[in-house]
């Protein structure tokens, strides 16, 4: 996907530990070179100038600056890929949701003492190589311009089937277009489940976010929650969601089978899922993020009958997974993400038709 560049990070992070941990993780994928490391925010600034990163990796919680006044100066004066890397606790992931808000492009658990450095690294270099093939604000800056589409508010005559399902997989750059997306999407529709690659803790205060900007309830799932019109459940970090059935309809289901593609959540996780238990009665959206999760379970999905749309690059953060998709052909609509609400409602009303 890069033709063979090679990706400069810089660690910004107060402890000595974490930058070794970091760079040692890092630097075990033949794509990422650590050209340096700084202690705090005003170290990092002389090494940005001096070294030129392609990426940051960054803390949030560090003496002299922290990393979220860090990160907006940053954003303002010398726009850079961020992955933020801090202890996710509760209080850390909220200042992770505002770091994404502020232009961070994902966020990753701090290695601690208990994560093998295999895994770490994987997981790091995976989301890292993500962020420096990014294009920041993509998908917020397409959906707050000019170009941003009314989405239409009324519901077919009657509701929709209570067999529809909507399924939506998103990685880097997903939170903010999940931002976008969900609240213009109106009350009453089909179940919505979403995937979007991230860390536990930081999945159920996106939850609560979205809750309180959409027209519709939005919660982390729970195994076995039943689902119903006009609800919408968004995959715990850490654990695969899948749609399963029973004779009083959809339920949910989660489990820790290994990470797939890197990732638990996994897209494909949901999507395979969504073809063999929904079929023809699933709407299922891929947007933005790297690498090629979802696709093979689009694929299943078109195959199955099921209505697929997928993120036009022009909008993606990083138009990785989308592409996978369209390049199986597994898409029945690429759409950009200001188009993306009201391509939702049209595809939901025809499906209601036949």
């Amino acid at each position: 996907m890069n033709n063979g560049k090679i990706f400069r990070v810089l660690v910004v992070d107060d402890s000595a530990l974490a930058r070794r941990a970091i760079a040692e993780a890092l630097e075990r994928d033949p794509q990422l070179e650590v050209v340096g490391s700084a202690i705090d925010p005003y170290d990092a600034r002389e090494k940005i100038l001096e070294l030129s990163p392609d990426v940051i990796t960054l803390d949030l919680e560090m003496p002299r600056m922290d990393g979220l006044t860090f990160l907006k100066i940053l954003m303002e004066h010398h726009p850079l890929p961020v992955v933020v890397v801090s202890s996710l606790t509760q209080a850390g992931s909220i200042k992770a949701m505002e770091a994404i808000s502020l232009g961070a492009l994902d966020v990753l658990a701090k290695p601690d003492g208990g994560l093998g450095l295999g895994e770490l690294s994987q997981r790091l270099a995976f989301h890292v190589k993500a962020a420096a093939q990014a294009r920041p604000g993509a998908s917020y800056a397409s959906g707050q311009g000019e170009d941003k589409e009314v989405t239409p508010s009324t519901l077919p005559p009657g509701g929709f089937s209570s067999s529809k399902v909507i399924l939506i997989g998103a990685s880097t750059g997903g939170v903010e277009a999940l931002r976008f997306l969900l609240p213009q999407l109106p009350r009453g529709l089909p179940p919505i489940l979403v995937v979007q690659h991230i860390p536990k803790n930081f999945s159920r205060l996106m939850a609560e976010r979205l809750n309180e900007l959409c027209p519709f309830p939005v919660r982390e799932a729970q195994q076995g929650d039943e689902l119903h019109p006009g609800l919408c459940l968004i995959a715990p970090g850490d654990w695969h969601l899948a749609l399963q059935t029973d004779l009083a309809g959809y339920k949910v289901r989660l489990t820790q089978s290994p990470p797939l593609h890197y990732c638990r959540p996994a897209v494909d996780i949901l999507f395979r899922s969504g073809a063999e238990e929904a079929g023809s009665n699933a709407l299922a959206i891929l947007l933005t993020g790297m690498g090629v999760d979802g696709a093979r379970g689009m694929l299943a999905l078109h195959k199955a009958g099921a209505t697929t749309l997928a993120e036009h690059e022009d909008s993606c953060v990083v138009y990785g997974m989308p592409q996978a998709a369209i390049k199986m052909k597994a898409v029945d609509r690429v759409v950009s993400l200001p188009h993306m609400p009201a391509a939702i409602m049209q595809s939901l009303r025809k499906s209601n038709r036949t």
